[in-house]
């Protein structure tokens, strides 16, 4: 057997497609976002802008996050030490999920390491306690979702893009006896669109089933205090499990889930990707702890992020490029060939010095290749401008452009 060959050609078959995923070498510049410098050639750093970052609110450059990691680091150390069971647990751990469940209106908070471990470890425990559980799932839900009711080894239903009639239809044929969990997510962050939640509520209700939401692209974005579109929409409370990360709009790292305690208990309990991971660093956690504060009490972040993001599309619209819909403080454009879309990326790193990364399959469908901005508070109109100048003429100059 030669697996080196069998290696090389996975790799080709990338290349070939247009979508082998290359890391930009880059920095930012602290107290600066979006300015970066990034490291492409031998002449030492070159400025350039962010465009891509999930850290939505730039709070991973706030004072108040950087002063409260800096003050856990010297007060405590830089690890945890060891799993939250054997050492890795920490007054910072405890206050932070105390935080979260409050944020939510639930009873109960667990942190995970990540959202994608948040996402895996809780829909596979909770699928494999459940007895002939069946997990109904959003058709665009993120690939951590979809690992974990894999995981479970339960039955799995998708029903079409928050199509409430197919998801209806999926309940009904389903036997009435036994255990539901419909998954899915508030904002889709490819497209920027937004779930019906209360009306999916409304039939997790009629069909006796749980619910689990994904906030992650709209937890510290959306709502009074940043709980996200359940909090927006005033159904938190409905919600059985709601799913959020601190590594987005929080801008540090890590996952969590929010929910009544036995539920909390019972995955802190089993999941073996809670109970086998070395806990968060407690210089993170403090960083979130801060930043989860800030923003319940401080809503000019997201405001001036939202009204930057429709601005933007306006923008794109006036010099008319192919922005998608969106509802969202996500910009998509769409592009539709991931060698045009990596091509385009590569012209706007190098010649104009403007970061954003292109989305490529599998984590947008074939031919839906696309270029995701998310404009942050600080990105002026100068660099909107700028930034659409550049688009439409790398546009005209790859002969992409729409007929009008």
């Amino acid at each position: 057997m030669d697996y080196q060959r069998i290696f090389a050609q996975a790799i080709d078959r990338l290349h070939a497609e247009g979508r082998y995923r290359v890391f930009i070498d880059i920095l930012r510049n602290k107290g600066a976002y979006p300015n970066a410098r990034c490291f492409a050639g031998h002449n030492g750093p070159k400025p350039i802008t962010v465009w891509c970052s999930n850290d939505y609110l730039a709070m991973g450059q706030h004072s108040k996050v950087i002063e409260a990691m800096e003050e856990a680091l010297h007060d405590v150390g830089a690890g945890s030490g060891g799993t939250r069971n054997i050492g890795g647990n920490t007054h910072y751990h405890i206050q932070l999920e105390a935080e979260l469940a409050d944020l939510h209106g639930k009873e109960a908070a667990l942190l995970f390491t990540s959202g994608y471990i948040s996402n895996e470890a809780t829909l596979a425990t909770l699928g494999k306690l459940l007895p002939g559980c069946v997990i109904f799932s959003d058709e665009r839900n993120h690939a951590s979702m979809i690992a974990g009711i894999r995981n479970s080894g339960c039955e799995k239903r998708v029903f079409r893009h928050n199509d409430l009639d197919h998801l209806e239809e999926l309940l009904a044929a389903t036997d009435p006896e036994a255990p539901k969990l419909i998954a899915f997510e508030s904002v889709y962050s490819m497209d920027g669109d937004v779930a019906p939640i209360a009306a999916i509520c409304d039939l997790a209700d009629k069909y006796n089933a749980l619910t689990y939401l994904d906030e992650v692209h709209a937890v510290g974005m959306y709502g009074p205090r940043g709980g996200g579109i359940s909090e927006r929409d005033e159904v938190a409370h409905r919600l059985t499990i709601i799913e959020g990360t601190l590594g987005k709009a929080f801008g540090v790292m890590g996952g969590y889930i929010t929910a009544d305690r036995n539920i909390v208990d019972v995955v802190r309990s089993y999941a073996p990707g809670f109970i086998f991971t070395t806990s968060l660093s407690p210089v993170l956690v403090a960083g979130a702890l801060a930043s989860v504060r800030h923003l319940k009490g401080s809503s000019s972040e997201r405001e001036a992020q939202h009204a930057n993001a429709a601005r933007l599309k306006s923008i794109f619209i006036e010099a008319g490029l192919p922005v998608m819909p969106s509802t969202t403080h996500i910009v998509p454009l769409m592009v539709g060939d991931p060698i045009k879309a990596k091509r385009i990326s590569d012209i706007l790193l190098a010649e104009y010095g403007v970061y954003v990364q292109p989305i490529n399959y599998p984590t947008v469908p074939r031919g839906t290749e696309r270029l995701r901005f998310t404009p942050g508070p600080a990105h002026g109109e100068e660099m909107m401008q700028e930034l659409a100048t550049a688009l439409a003429e790398i546009w005209d100059r790859l002969e992409m452009r729409l007929a009008a």
